[in-house]
């Protein structure tokens, strides 16, 4: 598949214009996210129309605590990242360099067959950066939206102007992973710089109708200092405004952090203190048991009015149209009639065995 977002520069290689990497190519050279390749004197994408695998899940599970509660989506990714974080939780998709063990049935059209097949509501491009294979999910979020199913990206938001605004074009919902406040985080543990990422940010929330939650994977001693949290949770307030979801995670050793414990449940609950303080309206601990870190309260009246256990949901209290059932305030979000959630499953699928 012919990629977009390149030049042809003047000594015969070709400069990817996707992410802020700018990987200058040579013939049969792939870029740093490896699947985007100068073939033929162009742009290939090399893992179009394959994926790493895919699975159902409940949506709060990417996680979006506000974007149709207690749904089901179809989750897939391919392979490769443009990031090198040292601390990756899904390094065996992001850093592999197996194409050939990729699934070949996976076009554009089948995905969204699947989805309706499932009765999930919205497709989620995942477990790597969907930035690398925008073309392909681009496509897909076509063939979704044709037949009434809703798009999703989980990723980083590490990618240049004119393709974020084509690739979030075709996107209804995202979750965008902002690793610390620092560029020096960026820098030395991602591989990348932290300013793209908060255009991203400001880009969708403040110029499109993509509907944005925020996750930052706290890591002891590294990005979970009370500064750090003060400044970020100051800059998303001043930004992005109050009403943007902003979800704690724990951090496990993995990858190349296997040197650094896990998070303490404690720092998460610190770190949600310190966004409320803020201002923020919804903070959300996650990877943890933490009933009141993982529920929804009404900004005005403060009563709960989702409930969630993990990602099981236990009390659910929005009207139809996200005000809340207690005192009417609005909530905000992408809300629809609620009946009986999806609950806390993971349902690996075949693909062939679901259209």
């Amino acid at each position: 598949m012919k990629g977009k977002w390149w030049h042809r520069l003047e000594d015969g290689r070709i400069q990817c214009d996707l992410c802020p990497r700018d990987c200058r190519l040579h013939e049969g050279q792939r870029g740093l996210c490896f699947v985007r390749k100068m073939e033929n004197g162009g742009m290939v994408l090399t893992t179009y129309g394959r994926s790493s695998g895919f699975c159902v899940d409940p949506v709060e599970k990417k996680p979006l605590n506000h974007f149709y509660p207690g749904s089901s989506i179809l989750s897939f990714g391919t392979a490769g990242c443009n990031l090198a974080c040292k601390f990756c939780q899904n390094w065996d998709i992001s850093k592999s360099r197996e194409m050939d063990s990729l699934q070949d049935e996976a076009s554009p059209e089948a995905i969204a067959n699947a989805a309706l097949r499932l009765g999930c509501k919205s497709v989620a491009f995942t477990y790597n950066d969907p930035v690398i294979f925008a073309e392909y999910a681009m496509d897909i979020a076509d063939a979704c939206h044709a037949k009434g199913v809703q798009t999703v990206a989980v990723t980083a938001g590490f990618m240049h102007a004119a393709p974020r605004r084509e690739f979030y074009a075709s996107m209804d919902a995202a979750n965008v992973d902002l690793k610390a406040f620092t560029d020096d985080f960026y820098f030395k543990v991602c591989g990348g710089r932290l300013q793209p990422v908060l255009d991203t940010l400001v880009y969708l929330v403040k110029e499109t109708s993509v509907w944005t939650e925020i996750t930052t994977l706290l890591i002891p001693g590294k990005n979970d200092s009370d500064e750090e949290l003060r400044a970020q949770c100051k800059w998303i307030r001043d930004n992005l405004g109050t009403e943007v979801p902003l979800h704690f995670t724990a951090f496990h050793p993995d990858w190349k952090m296997t040197d650094v414990h896990a998070t303490p449940p404690a720092t998460l609950t610190r770190a949600r203190e310190i966004a409320r303080h803020a201002g923020l309206n919804y903070v959300y601990t996650g990877n943890v048991h933490d009933e009141a870190g993982g529920s929804t309260y009404c900004p005005s009246c403060k009563k709960p009015v989702i409930v969630r256990d993990w990602y099981d949901i236990r009390g659910y209290h929005l009207r139809d149209d996200g005000s809340c059932a207690h005192c009417g305030a609005h909530v905000a979000g992408r809300f629809q009639k609620f009946s009986r959630p999806f609950g806390p499953r993971r349902i690996p699928v075949r693909l062939a065995a679901a259209v």
